[in-house]
């Protein structure tokens, strides 16, 4: 079955291509940067070889590479850009929802801020899966939950006020309980998800369009309206943001849910959930109290 097609991945990268044409903005991957580096650094072992699947700049790389944990680094990467190569051992272009590799080659994969933009995630995270080795670790960050929940609520209020309909503005993200059932689904084991909840604040809304300009994150929607977007609607939604959204100075609130993702190719040497039954001691034992059976009543 072929996964429905929600984001232009063509489009997609070109709009990357004039992100760092422009200059990248750089806030989140630079903390999600800094998280892999303090989530890896939990895990006592080192990683031969480590793929980094398509975070758009070479921050997630540099921030892995500084205490030696890993061996050789492979950039994968759908564009060329500038410093693709940068903090690599090797470079693929090579797009993300089509992994270049063979079964069970890669010690270590991460990925910054890219994932929420494949049209088959499920997919890919089996590709994921069989290219670790067992044992091999797969550890990702991309938006998700209510990231810019304001502003797909101010553009979808302009456009009904204005032009009677809504069309879709702001890319669906997905959901961190959903993304724990793919995680199982495709057969990672040790599945586990976050989530973190991050507030940028800017001076107005179209500093904030300004800086999806530079991600290289506006509307990449296959289904998105294709005639120029009208000023008056541009003008009320940016109202309605500023109405909605503003702290008591002015500025206005920008939601960004990063959701963390991570998880095992199985092996036999992990711990693994012990069988219904097989329990050798109460749990009433263990807390000092007295076990009621289901439907009983506590004595009085």
């Amino acid at each position: 079955m072929t996964a429905p097609l929600i984001f232009d991945r063509c489009l997609l990268r070109a709009r990357r291509r004039r992100g760092l044409r422009l200059g990248p903005q750089t806030l989140l991957l630079d903390r999600v940067a800094d998280e892999f580096a303090h989530r890896l650094s939990l895990v006592l072992r080192r990683f031969g070889v480590a793929v980094d699947l398509g975070t758009p700049t070479a921050a997630v790389r540099t921030a892995l590479l500084r205490d030696g944990a890993i061996g050789a680094m492979i950039a994968v990467d759908p564009i060329v850009a500038r410093d693709c190569a940068a903090a690599a051992t090797l470079r693929v272009v090579a797009d993300e929802e089509a992994l270049p590799f063979a079964d069970h080659t890669l010690d270590l994969l991460v990925s910054g801020l890219s994932l929420q933009a494949v049209n088959d995630l499920p997919g890919v995270l089996v590709q994921i899966r069989r290219a670790l080795k067992p044992d091999g670790l797969f550890l990702a960050a991309l938006l998700g939950g209510n990231t810019l929940t304001e502003l797909r609520l101010s553009f979808a209020v302009a456009e009904s006020e204005l032009e009677g309909g809504v069309s879709p503005r702001v890319a669906p993200f997905p959901d961190l309980r959903d993304l724990g059932t793919l995680l199982q689904r495709a057969g990672f084991a040790l599945p586990v998800t976050d989530i973190d909840r991050v507030a940028v604040r800017y001076a107005t809304p179209l500093g904030l369009l300004r800086d999806l300009r530079h991600m290289g994150a506006a509307n990449p929607l296959v289904e998105r309206r294709r005639v120029p977007l009208r000023r008056a609607t541009l003008a009320r939604a940016m109202e309605i943001y500023a109405e909605r959204f503003a702290d008591p100075d002015g500025k206005v609130r920008a939601s960004f849910d990063i959701i963390w993702l991570s998880g095992w190719s199985p092996h036999e040497s992990q711990q693994k959930p012990l069988q219904p039954g097989s329990a050798k001691k109460r749990l009433a034992d263990a807390l000092g109290t007295t076990e009621i059976a289901a439907g009983e009543k506590p004595e009085r």
